[in-house]
């Protein structure tokens, strides 16, 4: 099984790892198009004022334009303790067993914006990118990475795609139709049987779905076993 997350606008600062070999992340075919937005990302913080114009930077987030100009050279923290927030409060991957986080490295790829899908603990740098941003001198990132990434979850070849993802992220790189999917929306039914889409608690419940997997260390190849293995773990699942 392969599970796709997005990432959170929020994230950690510093970090202990080597800097960025984008060679070196998940995926690997996907180089080309990650050393072209690193380096529009890069080359756009050149300038502080154009770059927060582009970024939509409020004047206390500026250190993040520093942010982006280090990325090749500043140390990197594993991609699942970088990013905060919500959803990744709700996973804890810190607190998780040696063998759980074994578990994220194998299974899991949180779909940044400059970098693509990277593996749960690929180290990566401090950075502000939104996937709705176009960059100077590049097509959208829409562009850049949705048939890339695609290609590239078809090469991996999963038995089956969990995408967490949100849709913005989705559209960076859409599943391949023939491989066996699920995509997960987080909903409440009210008492006249009406759902509705959740926001804080959507965050937080797929934090908590893809840390027990994580701790289960679930072996799932189908979107049946997905079922079976959830509705044991105490999540209510369903088509729709």
């Amino acid at each position: 099984m392969l599970v796709l997350l997005p990432p959170s606008e929020t994230k950690r600062p510093g970090g202990h790892g080597k800097p960025l070999d984008a060679a070196s992340l998940a995926l690997p075919a996907l180089t080309a198009p990650r050393t072209r937005v690193i380096d529009a990302l890069v080359a756009l913080s050149a300038d502080e004022e154009s770059a927060a114009r582009v970024l939509k930077l409020s004047a206390r987030r500026l250190h993040e334009v520093a942010d982006n100009a280090a990325l090749r050279s500043a140390a990197t923290l594993p991609a699942v303790d970088r990013y905060t927030g919500v959803l990744f409060d709700a996973l804890d991957a810190g607190s998780l067993d040696a063998p759980a986080r074994d578990w994220l490295a194998a299974h899991v790829l949180i779909h940044s914006a400059p970098f693509g899908p990277v593996g749960a603990l690929d180290g990566i740098p401090a950075y502000r990118l939104a996937a709705s941003t176009s960059l100077p001198g590049l097509p959208s990132l829409r562009r850049i990475w949705a048939d890339a990434v695609t290609r590239a979850i078809r090469d991996a070849a999963p038995d089956f795609v969990l995408d967490v993802r949100s849709e913005a992220y989705a559209a960076l790189g859409p599943v391949p139709v023939e491989v066996d999917s699920a995509y997960v929306r987080v909903v409440a039914e009210g008492p006249d049987g009406t759902v509705r889409a959740l926001n804080h608690f959507n965050k937080k419940a797929k934090g908590e779905l893809v840390r027990r997997l994580a701790q289960t260390r679930a072996r799932i190849g189908s979107r049946s076993d997905l079922y079976d293995w959830a509705r044991a773990a105490g999540f209510a699942v369903g088509e729709g």
